[in-house]
């Protein structure tokens, strides 16, 4: 019988829904039917079991050291590495103290794709303003710099619908640094690095949408990013058979006829893809970082304080995650 890698799951900050819609979407059996893969939640134990009695929701697992989990053959459960945290009340708010905790938890799960060869992380949402101090611009690139193997210099940021998909070329930077930070190369590779993903993990060779910096492809300053930069990159990816085009303005790309022509669309900063397609597809999608030698997915979301013990949580993104596990090769 065939052995599967563990799909390594970070709880994340101890202080948010993540727990409650882990949970609920592992008790969901149209997700145990395609879940083949062991399950190793890293988290505290503690914490992770008053939060359930809280929300009045049974899950089961079993107990693993750090040892067991590298070197045993793991049969198709849930597995929970225990890491310790102190805390008063189920939930509490967001504050640093929880900030070596989670680092702790990512620590363990890197070691553990080095380890155990596995090829996919999941994390629970981080607050970036307790957890990253203005180390690092988000999760993103906290998780490229920890990594110790690399595929690609930069992160790639991908958010993942099935129907339609985007990926900022910039991640988290003001948007006044973005035109110094767009050149051909790394369009280039980020869109290389995308249609491997996409030939490779989805069988689909996708069709690709690039959009433009300025407002309808157009500047009346002397160096205009489209002429100089974007357009260059597309004839160079033609050049390698990827099937993509562009520059295309981004106030009018977004309409629906047009998103169905495509798989998705590659923009030059942040909100200039993801408020559109938030708008559009809400939290229908899961975060993938791409450049790595395994795949880190995150929900769509932040740890949302506000639903903390409500038991009311959208579990759509997380759901996502575990279709796209299935779908991949």
């Amino acid at each position: 019988m065939k052995t599967r890698k563990p799909i390594i799951i970070i709880l994340g900050e101890p202080n948010s829904v993540f727990t409650e819609i882990l949970s609920k979407v592992l008790n969901k059996i149209s997700i145990k039917k395609k879940i083949k893969n062991p399950i190793i939640i890293i988290g505290s134990k503690n914490l992770y079991e008053a939060q359930l009695k809280k929300l009045k929701i049974k899950t089961s697992y079993k107990l693993l050291n750090l040892i067991d989990s590298m070197k045993k053959k793991l049969s198709k459960k849930i597995y929970l590495i225990d890491v310790k945290y102190n805390f008063k009340e189920p939930f509490e708010k967001i504050s640093y103290k929880s900030k070596n905790y989670i680092k702790r938890c990512f620590d363990i799960g890197l070691n553990l794709l080095n380890n155990t060869n596995s090829k996919i992380i999941i994390n629970g949402p981080i607050s970036k303003k307790y957890f990253l101090q203005k180390k690092y611009p988000g999760i993103t690139e906290y998780i490229h710099a920890k990594s110790k193997k690399k595929i690609s210099k930069n992160p790639i940021m991908l958010i993942f619908n099935k129907d339609f998909s985007v990926s900022p070329i910039t991640t988290h930077i003001p948007i006044k640094e973005v035109s110094k930070k767009i050149t051909k190369n790394i369009i280039i590779n980020n869109i290389l690095r995308i249609d491997e993903f996409y030939k490779k993990k989805l069988n689909t060779r996708p069709k690709i949408a690039v959009i433009g910096i300025n407002p309808h492809c157009e500047t009346f300053d002397k160096f205009n990013e489209e002429k100089m930069i974007i357009i260059p990159a597309i004839k160079n990816l033609r050049k390698k058979n990827i099937n993509v085009s562009g520059p295309y303005s981004a106030d009018t790309f977004f309409i629906k006829s047009n998103i169905k022509k495509f798989h998705l669309a590659v923009g030059m900063y942040h909100d200039q893809v993801l408020t559109p397609f938030k708008t559009i597809f809400g939290f229908d999608a899961s975060n993938i970082t791409l450049g790595l030698p395994f795949l880190r997915m995150s929900v769509d979301h932040g740890p949302n304080e506000n639903m903390l013990g409500k038991n009311l949580s959208n579990t759509k993104s997380l759901e996502n995650i575990f279709n796209l596990i299935h779908l991949i090769k």
